[in-house]
């Protein structure tokens, strides 16, 4: 077992939360969030545990206990920020305001305090940059909604040292999640590099008139979609065979999109104001009944899908 027991969350938002509930979870640990805004995590994680006790996963006492062991502060020198061994950072994407919280917090934590970013899009290791420790400081990029995701992406900078990320991974399994390694500081790192790869070529299929928006999704979540949750795309191949797969993509590559730019039909609907759920119409129309259902079936369908694979 790890000996972190004293966590610090930078950012008290929609995965600062959810990141705070995962860590109060582990034996003996007590959790500060951190947020230059006053922010009620309580009502925040009892809103994310609530439909967890209507399945029967968790209990209202469960739920008592794990917010027992948060606490919030908007003071960056208060006793939870300087005792924290560990700091995992949930701030807004934005680079200088990263770079300069990691700075401050070096002058009131610990030499040997681990410090992580949960960004989804930015290098961890231009982040570090204004850090004297550089080889304490990892990415450890959660998935929304991450109560519910088990997947985290440790990622290692140009300047990490093994002993940070054995700690972080280590850390990463007690809490119950499933971290993977990426071993580049690439954009994209792994997971969002292959979501997006797939994102282009769903949208070009409807760009070109090969198929509506909804049987694009249709054809993913009954087909393909369902098999990639409990076997991965390389242990397919090696299933079918590489000689099968070298040969349909012998075939199939040269009639796959490959625009190093994002889809023209993408940037249509954009300017004319379709957005999405926000606006009522994107790819296609959603009625403010349709958007909660969606939200609702998702969350539902995750919970499903983590009970089935032993994650609940």
């Amino acid at each position: 077992m790890s000996d972190i027991k004293k966590f610090l969350v930078c950012g008290g938002g929609m995965m600062g939360s959810a990141i705070a509930q995962i860590l109060a979870g582990l034996d003996g640990a007590k959790v500060t969030v951190y947020d230059v805004y006053p922010v009620d995590i309580e009502a925040k994680v009892r809103n994310n545990m609530k439909l967890l006790v209507e399945k029967g996963i968790v209990t209202e006492a469960d739920v008592d206990h794990i917010v027992s062991k948060i606490s919030f502060t908007q003071d960056m020198h208060s006793e939870g920020v300087k005792s924290a061994q560990l700091v995992i950072e949930c701030v807004l994407e934005d680079m200088e305001l990263k770079q300069n919280l990691f700075a401050q917090l070096e002058e009131v934590v610990a030499e040997d305090t681990i410090f992580c970013t949960n960004t989804s899009v930015m290098s961890p290791t231009e982040i570090s940059s204004k850090c004297k420790h550089k080889e304490r400081l990892c990415g450890t990029h959660f998935w929304n909604p991450a109560y519910l995701v088990p997947l985290v992406e440790v990622i290692r900078t140009k300047y990490v040292s093994e002993e940070t990320v054995a700690a972080v991974f280590q850390l990463m399994e007690e809490a119950g999640k499933k971290p993977v390694l990426v071993k580049k500081d690439v954009p994209g790192f792994l997971a969002n590099r292959m979501q997006h790869a797939l994102f282009r070529e769903a949208i070009s299929i409807v760009e070109n008139g090969i198929a509506e928006a909804g049987d694009v999704d249709d054809a993913i979540k009954y087909g393909f979609g369902m098999r990639l949750g409990v076997s991965g795309p390389m242990e397919v191949i090696d299933r079918g065979g590489l000689d099968l797969t070298y040969s349909i993509h012998k075939y199939l590559f040269p009639h796959i999109e490959s625009s190093a730019e994002p889809s023209k039909l993408m940037v249509q609907l954009m300017d004319e104001g379709k957005l999405g759920f926000k606006t009522g119409e994107g790819f296609q129309l959603w009625s403010p009944g349709q958007v909660k259902a969606s939200n609702e079936t998702l969350t539902r369908g995750l919970i499903q899908v983590s009970r089935a694979l032993g994650r609940l």
